[in-house]
Parts: structure tokens; sequence; C-alpha cells
């Protein structure tokens, strides 16, 4: 029942990681993906020990705060180590017309955007089969409907926050590879994830 309001400056600090890696020391696409994920893996056990670990069993809105703290932190973060200019990101996937498409219906369509859209449903079916399916995946839905009755049937509270935050940590990357090669690696990547917060609000997120 928490908004992550840092899950912006993830997607950031994901991607200029990602492109810091490429650009400043000539690492190949995948190596970069590891690491970059690596780094991301990281950053959510060490936010799951610094920031989520001191928080069990306060007040939902002092959670609400510490995402608004992380995320001030994660922009500093990001700037401090690989710089605050803009960066291009090239995934290898034209941004042009679907030309058979373009020709027999007239409408245009970017490969990029095609590209993107089998990402995202291809990552939300992962995700969808992890929750519902797997032990750790429904561990992580019990937490998230009541972590006080979870922590009585014997579910390990900080480690199931480490792997959300490790999952948060992946998507932040994947997306801010999508956002980073069709806008640009840049501060403005921040922004993106609260872009939903109307959508959740309407749907009656509590």
């Amino acid at each position: 029942g928490v908004f992550n309001f840092a899950q912006g400056a993830m997607v950031f600090f994901a991607a200029l990681t990602f492109v810091g890696l490429q650009q400043d020391y000539g690492i190949n696409f995948w190596v970069a993906f590891v690491l970059a994920l690596g780094a991301m893996i990281l950053l959510g056990l060490a936010t799951e020990k610094f920031v989520l670990r001191p928080l069990v069993n306060q007040p939902q809105i002092t959670l609400f705060m510490a995402t608004i703290g992380l995320t001030f932190v994660l922009e500093g973060l990001s700037q401090l180590l690989w710089g605050a200019q803009p960066h291009g990101l090239d995934l290898g996937i034209p941004d042009e017309p679907m030309t058979w498409l373009m020709d027999t219906t007239g409408i245009n369509v970017s490969q990029f955007d095609v590209f993107a859209a089998v990402v995202a449903g291809l990552l939300v079916a992962v995700l969808a089969v992890f929750f519902q399916t797997t032990r750790i995946g429904r561990a992580l839905r019990a937490v998230a409907d009541d972590h006080q009755a979870a922590l009585a049937v014997g579910i390990p509270l900080r480690q199931i926050w480490a792997i959300v935050w490790a999952v948060a940590g992946f998507v932040a990357l994947v997306a801010g590879l999508m956002w980073g090669a069709r806008n640009g690696v840049q501060f403005a990547l921040t922004f993106i994830a609260l872009k939903a917060l109307p959508v959740l609000i309407l749907g009656g997120f509590e």
C-alpha cells in the first residue's frame, strides 16, 4: 500500500549506470547489462537494510517520506558517479515506421515502439507468473497484504523486502533502457514512474 516515489530515480540511476559503463569503460552491451543489474540489486539490498529495516511497523506516511528521501539520494548519487550531461543510448532497434504496415494501411507505427511494447508485455507476463505461481511470489503478496500476519506465519520480512527491491531494480533497468533509447538518458527519466500516480489514485490506491 505504499507508492514508491523513488522508482523514477531508480530508472534514471539504472540507465545512467548502464550508459556510463558502456561509454566510459567501453564495456559491451550484455556485460554492461549484467553489471548494471548487479548494481541495482545491491542498491535494493542496501535500501532494505538502511532505509526500510529501521521503519518496520512504522506508519505508512513514514515509508512514503522515506521513498521521497531516497529519490534525492539516488539523483545526487547518479550525477556524482556519471555526470549530469544527457547521454544517447542506442539499442540497435531503428526508430522508423514499419514499411509494410505503412504501405498497406497508411498507419505509421515505429519499429522501436513495437519492440518496447513486446518487452513490456513480456515483463508483465513474467512478473504475473512469478507472483501467482512461485512460493516467493506468494510470499511477496502476503507481505503486501498484511506484513504483520506474514511475520506471524513465518515469512521472513527482511528477505522479502530485499527481493522486492531487487525486482524493482531489474524493472527500473529495463524501463531505463527503453525510455533512455527513446528520449536519451537524462534527469527527466526521474519523473517517468510518477506519471502512474494519477492512475493509482483514480483506481482506488490506498
